[in-house]
């Protein structure tokens, strides 16, 4: 018997062994991680630590690559904790899902209201959330609440800038989706976590600001999970700021 040529056929019959379980592997993941979800987008490292961790993803990773650019701003109105404006008479709340409805029924009322748009997913009991879009894109500072008790909208607290031109700011190719959310999921999510959202908008400060002052703001990944801590990933730098009742740095 040829030993040397059989022990070469064993090992490459292991090695192709390998290969069919680790891909069955990653199909079975993929299935009971979320069946709804493509997961093709992260590597297969880290579908192993999603399910050592029992981390789920249960919204879509975006597969979008725009170019964008850094955006500069100044506060006009920069609401605080007891900014709240109580309506005169409570308008129905149903209002807040039609944009057409929302502008005829609060718009008189709210300046700016067809700037703002509503996110469902940041909205929480008691309160609608919108932000301010620029180019079709949540400004994730820049919000209004519209406060509602009863299925009435009774009050409005609003954030409100003026745009400013920056001519040296230049549209470049932004980080993945994929890339930032691989990134949480290696480095920060605890066991458990499950991802709801993921969108891109620009950047979450976490700050007061005076009004008088120039903001810049960069193209940036929310991350927002069922429980726990909201993740702004900046997507030029790829720095994270994590967010709970205070804001809080991690690199």
């Amino acid at each position: 018997m040829d030993w040397g040529r059989a022990k070469s056929v064993l090992i490459i019959a292991f090695l192709l062994l390998n290969v069919l379980l680790g891909y069955q592997l990653w199909a079975d993941m993929s299935d009971r991680l979320n069946s709804n979800v493509d997961l093709t987008a992260l590597p297969q490292e880290t579908l192993l630590v999603m399910q050592e961790k029992g981390i789920r993803l249960t919204g879509s990773i975006p597969s979008d690559k725009p170019k964008l650019a850094d955006l500069s701003f100044r506060y006009t109105l920069k609401s605080g904790q007891n900014d709240k404006i109580k309506l005169d008479k409570p308008v129905d709340s149903r209002i807040v899902f039609t944009e057409s409805e929302l502008i005829e029924g609060l718009g008189a009322i709210v300046p700016d209201l067809e700037l703002y748009r509503f996110d469902s997913v940041a909205s929480y009991d008691g309160v609608f959330v919108l932000y301010r879009l620029y180019e079709g894109l949540p400004m994730f500072d820049v919000k209004l609440e519209l406060y509602y008790s009863n299925q009435k909208i009774v009050a409005y607290k609003q954030d409100r800038i003026m745009l400013i031109a920056d001519k040296e700011s230049k549209r470049q190719p932004l980080l993945p989706a994929a890339t930032a959310v691989d990134s949480l999921i290696l480095k920060h999510l605890q066991p458990g976590s499950a991802i709801q959202d993921i969108r891109l908008g620009y950047g979450y400060q976490g700050q007061a600001f005076n009004t008088e002052d120039i903001q810049g703001t960069a193209p940036t990944w929310r991350v927002l999970l069922e429980e726990g801590p909201d993740y702004y990933v900046d997507a030029i730098s790829g720095e994270v700021v994590s967010v709970n009742e205070e804001t809080d740095t991690a690199g």
